[in-house]
C-alpha cells in the first residue's frame, strides 16, 4: 500500500520544488515574505521582494513584489516544467495576483515571475529556471 498515493507524490513533489525555487530566488537576491498564500481564488505559492529598477516609473531602484509561481515536473512525460504554463493558469496568476495587491494596498510595481524545477525520472534536480515577468499583465 502506497501512503498518499498518486495525489501524495504530486504534493511531495511540488513542496520540494517550492523548497527548490525558493532558495534559488534567494540565492538571485530576492527576499521571501510569504509562502503558500491562499485565498477564496487560489493559491500564491511564493511572494518576494526585490530591488530593481522600474523603468515605467523612471526610478532607477524600486522595491517590487515578485508574485512567483512554481512548476515542478519529473521527467518530460507531461512536458517540461518551463512549458507548464498554459493561458488558462496565465489568467489565473492574474487573477491571484491582483487580489494579493488589493489586499496587502501595495502601491509599488509587481510582477508575475515563475520559477521551472525539472527533475530526472528519479528526482534528480535536472535544471531551475527563474522567469522574470513570465506572465505579462
Amino acid at each position: 500500500m502506497v501512503l498518499g498515493g498518486e495525489r501524495g507524490n504530486r504534493k511531495a513533489l511540488g513542496a520540494r520544488g517550492e523548497l527548490i525555487a525558493a532558495r534559488a530566488l534567494l540565492t538571485a537576491g530576492l527576499r521571501i515574505v510569504e509562502r503558500n498564500w491562499r485565498c477564496r481564488a487560489g493559491e500564491l505559492d511564493i511572494v518576494a521582494e526585490e530591488r530593481a529598477p522600474d523603468y515605467a516609473q523612471g526610478s532607477a531602484d524600486a522595491r517590487w513584489l515578485v508574485l512567483v509561481e512554481v512548476r515542478t515536473r519529473r521527467g518530460h512525460a507531461f512536458g517540461t516544467a518551463r512549458q507548464a504554463f498554459p493561458e488558462k493558469k496565465q489568467a489565473k496568476l492574474r487573477e491571484l495576483a491582483a487580489l494579493y495587491v488589493q489586499e496587502k494596498e501595495w502601491k509599488g510595481p509587481w510582477r508575475i515571475d515563475a520559477v521551472a524545477v525539472q527533475m530526472d525520472r528519479s528526482g534528480k534536480v535536472v535544471d531551475v529556471e527563474h522567469i522574470r515577468h513570465a506572465v505579462p499583465g
